[in-house]
């Protein structure tokens, strides 16, 4: 795994996001291409259909999943970027986010997640940091990347601030707030790409044709110990559950 460098936690500090490369070995990410596919034999999408696709196994009820998560050196990579002490549970659900080609289309307005269902007692459900295993090569642009807004998770903090934490729940999809210039991250097949939960973000289009690769990510939605107590100051306050 690249070491996680002061770069990187100046980066997702000041940007909202960075890539760590070679998180995965090419090993494991075979092992996870491996279980992505399986999953997507036992629920296909519908035939001819493009763009994304998206499936949710849980943790809990899926040993291999589980296994796969604990080896992939997520939780090593995550830990620098958080405050000294504070413990990283183990995620309840991956998403495995796949975009069929062609979908050549880029995205509209961003989003913040977890607002449209909210938690089931109407609280957000917010987050510390997206966690996303790249497992193609998604260093060229327009193949299905993640797009974000730089520094807007700095500036959803300080708009929280003034309208009160309860307020991201009807700000949907995404706070009014200045939106910079989107940049579409690009990585290669084993990094990892770490995602503050207020950047905004939206996937994007795959240009390709049919017979090009289709795009893999499979994300975890990361919570620091403690995360649900304290959410309204962590929306109000960004920085307060990283280093440094």
């Amino acid at each position: 795994m690249e070491t996680v460098t002061p770069q990187h936690l100046n980066e997702f500090r000041d940007h909202g996001y960075t890539v760590v490369a070679d998180v995965l070995t090419p090993g494991q990410v075979a092992d996870w291409r491996a279980f992505v596919g399986r999953h997507l034999d036992q629920q296909p999408p519908k035939e001819g259909q493009t763009g994304p696709y998206f499936l949710w196994p849980a943790l809990a009820q899926d040993p291999e999943l589980r296994n796969l998560y604990r080896t992939s050196n997520v939780a090593a990579a995550v830990q620098p970027f958080l405050l000294a002490g504070l413990p990283l549970p183990e995620p309840e659900v991956a998403q495995l986010a796949v975009t069929l080609p062609p979908h050549p289309q880029h995205p509209g307005a961003p989003h913040v997640d977890g607002l449209t269902p909210t938690e089931e007692d109407g609280r957000p459900g917010t987050f510390t940091m997206l966690a996303g295993l790249i497992l193609t090569d998604q260093r060229d642009r327009d193949r299905g990347n993640l797009w974000v807004w730089p520094g807007t998770h700095l500036r959803t903090g300080a708009w929280l601030r003034e309208h009160g934490a309860d307020a991201l729940a009807t700000a949907v999809p995404y706070p009014p707030v200045e939106l910079s210039e989107p940049s579409q991250v690009t990585g290669a097949a084993g990094s990892l790409v770490l995602v503050h939960y207020l950047l905004a973000h939206n996937i994007g289009g795959h240009f390709g044709t049919a017979h090009d690769e289709r795009r893999e990510t499979v994300y975890f939605r990361l919570r620091a110990g403690g995360h649900r107590g304290r959410w309204r100051e962590a929306v109000t306050d960004p920085l307060m559950e990283f280093a440094g």
